[in-house]
């Protein structure tokens, strides 16, 4: 569902696959071949989201902001399900894992990689090439070569299916 919140629209590329139970509002703006899936909700009521190329925004994620704080998603950046981002900014290339939670004025640097269920708190950064796991997130070790063809595979699949939804769902 998109919907728009006052005078603001969702503006959404054409090659964007949204599941159908998805919910994007307001002032919202997702660059080509991103795809948003099944139960994500990406609100744009309160200040700008903006979503990058070939972004994956998986199952059940809630992407919000606080007044004048623009939430920021670079290009290739994989939102593992059921993540929470909250007026952050997620680097090019990085990967939120799973069930994490990114607050305010937080920054994910290019590359990095947030382990499954890591809470990042307001205004902390973390590094670029680095794995930070935790309640509060830390960063444990730099990234391997072997972590980066993982995280490229799982957003050339992303790419890959939201484009077989695309073609099958509408």
């Amino acid at each position: 569902m998109i919907l728009p919140y006052h005078t603001k629209k969702p503006l959404i590329d054409s090659t964007v696959y949204v599941a159908s139970n998805a919910v994007i509002t307001g002032d919202v703006e997702i660059g080509a071949y991103s795809s948003i899936w099944f139960h994500s909700v990406i609100r744009g009521d309160v200040a700008p989201t903006r979503i990058g190329k070939r972004v994956n925004i998986q199952d059940q994620s809630m992407l919000h902001q606080s007044p004048n704080r623009t939430l920021l998603i670079e290009d290739d950046v994989t939102i593992g399900h059921q993540v929470t981002l909250h007026s952050a900014i997620v680097r090019k290339r990085a990967l939120i894992g799973m069930g994490s939670i990114v607050l305010d004025g937080a920054e994910i640097g290019e590359d990095a990689f947030i382990g499954a269920g890591s809470l990042v708190p307001p205004g902390k950064t973390i590094p670029p090439n680095t794995l930070a796991l935790g309640r509060p997130a830390k960063v444990v070790r730099e990234l391997t070569e072997a972590d980066r063809k993982d995280m490229e595979r799982i957003r050339t699949e992303y790419v890959e299916k939201g484009q077989y939804y695309k073609q099958v769902d509408h």
